[in-house]
């Protein structure tokens, strides 16, 4: 998900850094055991007291991320930090303490919710939207989390919970190892250590992000105070030094496949006697890593566009759809659409590809600010020497006798978007499409579907077949899976079966909110046309919503304004500042 490099030796730092550290993780294991002590009612109420210290940071948090991502006061894209920061934290916040109040009450998680079946033998929880004002404000879309075949819905309320059924049990101390794209990354797993598995959590924070640290102080201050947190900064060492240490149970990492198998079995471009060891503790199976790992890692996401008979505005919107899931952030995203997977038979390829261009050339400019990914864009141009070049970012539309190996198998994490056709319109084009994506392309964290109504209307349980084939641990349906992402409820993390000798895009999930067991994805669903043409009578059948262009779309006009009025009015409520909000919506 992340650049960096190998981790530097634990003896590149001094004795005073080690013994502060040390002090953090003593601090940490007497914290471990009050937790121990804490009734669901106690962390219910300590949720509810984060909520408040969380929501008296929200402008901070918003426009320090954004400055640190050289977004300027009035640029038109800091609305991002707004949703994918504060927002998303505080929506977990919501949706946890709603769990643990459940559970204390002696009810199921999942009392409420509707569990039908998916194919497969899967169970299936509808689980967003699950409040009124997410029914309305997002009208039209919709999250369902499918469990591993086999799992029942008896079995799935009565492990609904996780470590929360036992809460006295001690989870001992976790190490994670924070995100330097998103901003709420870092604290969402925090939250999910505690939860789901009772561990109290020494975060380091990811260089890039140590701008925020003072935020996430004020932030999680009711976490602090008792023991249950401690917040570091540092590089290479300091994370080295941690993984090794033995007073921490757990390790969990947001970054790149290679900085996980650097921590598992060692460096692989140190020294010569380095890499001879790494290469030597692999064969042997003898990991350098002593205590389990869980991971988040990213890969090339794809995005299938499933022909049909589509308006000017459809392709219009889903073009700025697309752009959007490879623009937002600046490409700095483990889930950014990287493959846009289209069929050469469709009669409108030309015309959306037209669209396409013009959507990604015309979105605003912005700095490409993430370590590594400038060099990752000039090595793309130089796979690609005939790629567009279109103000700030790359097109790479590949013909039938270009070599799609690099765009298939590079994460490129920055604004490099690939255009790929294989044959065939309707089921045969989308069965190719997952059979593509599954097969060519790397990892399996999200991958995103755009189809009209009418098209999949006429699949019938095809679409559903289609879909439980898609090995991904995120799908989007006419939506972006960044929406899993934000919504607390989903599920977060790689489609299931990596382990540490081939971690692909991770291991476990994070979010999950509702505490499931056996979890193998999520899938959200959006509206294929917005407000109005979401009304009945013009949407052919779709789902209706009321936004006419969705606020962390890169050419919503008004994306900041809406975005910012969202959060403060999830932070504080206030019925005036909303309907000024979905005002400035409806100039998007």
């Amino acid at each position: 998900m992340t650049s960096t490099t190998a981790p530097a030796p634990a003896s590149a730092l001094d004795d005073a850094e080690r013994a502060e550290l040390d002090a953090h993780i003593t601090v940490l294991r007497k914290g471990a055991a009050t937790w121990s002590s804490l009734t669901l009612s106690q962390r219910a109420t300590l949720l509810r007291a984060l909520r408040d210290s969380v929501s008296a940071t929200i402008e901070d948090w918003a426009d320090t991320a954004a400055d640190s991502k050289g977004l300027p006061s009035g640029h038109p894209l800091r609305g991002e930090e707004w949703l994918s920061g504060p927002y998303s934290t505080l929506g977990a916040l919501d949706a946890y303490a709603d769990t643990l109040t459940k559970l204390a009450g002696g009810r199921s998680t999942l009392d409420g919710l509707t569990i039908g079946r998916a194919p497969g033998g899967r169970t299936r929880v509808d689980a967003f939207p699950l409040t009124r004002s997410d029914q309305i404000l997002l009208a039209g879309f919709s999250g369902e989390v499918w469990l591993k075949p086999g799992t029942t819905p008896a079995s799935a309320r009565r492990k609904a919970g996780l470590a929360q059924l036992t809460p006295d049990a001690p989870g001992g101390v976790g190490l994670v190892l924070g995100a330097g794209n998103i901003t709420s990354i870092p604290v969402l797993d925090v939250f999910y250590e505690l939860l789901a598995h009772n561990r109290v959590v020494l975060l380091k924070v990811n260089p890039t992000q140590d701008a925020l640290v003072p935020v996430y102080e004020r932030a999680l201050a009711p976490l602090i105070a008792p023991g249950f947190l401690r917040i570091v900064r540092g590089g290479a060492a300091v994370g080295s030094y941690l993984t090794g240490h033995p007073d921490l149970d757990h390790v969990h990492i947001t970054g790149a496949a290679a900085t996980f198998d650097a921590i598992v079995w060692g460096p692989s471009n140190g020294t010569g006697a380095q890499k001879a060891a790494t290469t030597r503790r692999r064969r042997e199976n003898r990991p350098l890593l002593k205590k389990p790992i869980t991971a988040e890692l990213g890969g090339v996401s794809p995005i299938i566009v499933v022909p049909g008979e589509w308006t000017e505005a459809d392709i219009t919107f889903h073009a700025e759809h697309v752009a959007t899931m490879r623009l937002q952030n600046s490409g700095h995203n483990c889930i950014a659409g990287q493959v846009v997977i289209m069929s050469r038979d469709w009669a409108q390829a030309d015309q959306f590809r037209a669209a396409l261009r013009r959507a990604y050339a015309s979105a605003p400019e912005r700095p490409i600010w993430y370590p590594g990914s400038p060099k990752r864009m000039g090595a793309a141009a130089e796979d690609y020497p005939d790629a567009l070049v279109l103000a700030d970012r790359l097109l790479v539309e590949i013909d039938e006798n270009a070599d799609a190996t690099a765009l298939q198998s590079t994460e490129y994490f920055a604004p490099v978007l690939g255009v790929v056709e294989l044959d065939g319109t309707g089921q045969a084009f989308l069965d190719a499409a997952v059979t593509y994506a599954n097969d060519e392309l790397v990892g399996t964290l999200g991958g995103n579907i755009v189809i009209d109504p009418a098209t999949e209307k006429a699949m019938g349980a095809g679409f559903e077949r289609a879909i439980a084939e898609f090995r991904y641990g995120s799908i989007a349906i006419n939506t972006w899976t960044a929406l899993g992402f934000i919504v607390p409820t989903m599920t977060w993390g790689a489609f299931p079966g990596n382990t540490i000798d081939d971690v692909g895009s991770g291991i476990g999930v994070v979010h999950n909110a509702l505490l499931l067991d056996d979890v193998e994805r999520s899938v959200v669903r959006g509206p294929f046309r917005p407000f109005p043409r979401s009304l009945p009578v013009l949407n052919g059948g779709g789902r209706f919503s009321i936004l006419p262009k969705p606020p962390w779309f890169v050419s919503a006009r008004t994306g900041t304004e809406v975005s910012a009025g969202l959060t403060r009015f999830r932070a504080r409520g206030g019925g005036l500042g909303l309907v000024r909000t979905l005002l400035a919506a409806l100039r998007a």
